[in-house]
Order: C-alpha cells, then sequence, then structure tokens
C-alpha cells in the first residue's frame, strides 16, 4: 500500500505562494526539528486541538472518530520518542477527487488525486507543533476495495500516517521507513486494526 505526503513551510492549503515555498516532505535520517529542541526532557501528555472540515460528505468519519486515531497516533509516537513538545494542532480536510487532485498538482507537481497529504509546519516558539492533513475519500474508498480493508480501517491507518508526518516522520530512507511502518503498524494493532503492510 502507497500513501504519500507533502510538507509545506506556511499555512493554508490553497495559497499560491504556499505552493512556491512546498518542500517535499523527509528530513532523511535527521530528527524533526520539534524533537531535537526538547530532548532530554521527560514525555509529557501532549494537548491536541483538531478542527475538521468536510469538502464532501464523510459521515463515517465524524470529527471524535479522527481524533481518537490523531491521539492513538501522538501517544505512540511519544512512547517512540520523537514527540516531546506541549501540544499539538491540526487541521484535517476530507475532500473529494478535484480538490485532492488540484491540491497532489499544485503542492508536489503529481497531476492525480493522491490518499493524504501532510502538510508540516514544525513546532513554534509556543512549543506547539502544527499541522494540515487532507484526506481523499473516493481515493481512500477505492484502497480499501483493493487492498480487501474495510473503509474505516484503511482511514485509520491514513490518518495516523498523516499524523506522523506531521510531526517529521518520513520514509524516504528504508531505515526510516522500518522505524515509521513499524510505528503505525503497532498503534493500528493496539485498535485492534490488522498490519496494514502485511500481504493480502
Amino acid at each position: 500500500m502507497k500513501t504519500e505526503a507533502s510538507a509545506a513551510r506556511t499555512r493554508g492549503l490553497g495559497s499560491g505562494d504556499a505552493a512556491r515555498r512546498t518542500i517535499e516532505a523527509g528530513r532523511a535520517g535527521r530528527k524533526p526539528p520539534h524533537a531535537v529542541a526538547k530532548a532530554g526532557r521527560p514525555p509529557a501528555a501532549v494537548s491536541l486541538s483538531l478542527s475538521v472540515q468536510y469538502a464532501v460528505e464523510a459521515p463515517a468519519l465524524p470529527r471524535w472518530r479522527l481524533r481518537r486515531w490523531i491521539a492513538r497516533a501522538l501517544d505512540g509516537a511519544r512512547d517512540d520518542g520523537l514527540v516531546a513538545f506541549q501540544g499539538m494542532e491540526i487541521s484535517m480536510r476530507i475532500v473529494g477527487l478535484a480538490e485532492g487532485r488540484r491540491l497532489n498538482r499544485d503542492f508536489r507537481g503529481r497531476d492525480y488525486a493522491t490518499n493524504v497529504l501532510t502538510f508540516e509546519y514544525g513546532v513554534g516558539p509556543d512549543d506547539v507543533a502544527r499541522g494540515d492533513i487532507v484526506l481523499c475519500l473516493p481515493v481512500l474508498r477505492r484502497e480499501a476495495r483493493e487492498q480487501r480493508k474495510t473503509p474505516l480501517a484503511h482511514a485509520a491507518h491514513l490518518t495516523v500516517h498523516g499524523t506522523l508526518h506531521a510531526l517529521g516522520y518520513d520514509h524516504i530512507r528504508e531505515r526510516d521507513a522500518r522505524r515509521m511502518e513499524g510505528l503505525e503498524t503497532r498503534v493500528l494493532a493496539d485498535m485492534g486494526i490488522a498490519d496494514p503492510y502485511a500481504p493480502r
């Protein structure tokens, strides 16, 4: 299963200026800046502020469910040793094919709708990490059918995957991919969801 993400240094998904400043996600083995800045401190509970926008109807993905998945990803990342800041602010948007394709084209130069996009903004002076996650619902549903998964299990995986990208995890290099995918698998297993990377 392929998941994809992009990272932007500025907030706002529709800004032309943001598109020009977009960078590919991936630090190739380096810790995220927020982890470096807070290294050595004992992990504390991470507060979570979540806003959700629905460009398409998604009754199976209410805010409370998305929040639960994101919170579990934050707990897993904290236990993994990379989350050492005080809070996380995430905006999540559920979109259709046209918007998903436009965002992927404008921010990543790829003219197709992908399953998940993550915009990572790092941690601010207030010790709060920020990011945006975009889920493309039609792609999510199609992939779930192709991979013989339930749409909810696949949505949980993509949400966890996007959250970890927002925290600085990546899968460009093999060792980084092993760490990220291993963490995703553990977080999902704790929620009773099968390994998304296991052959089917």
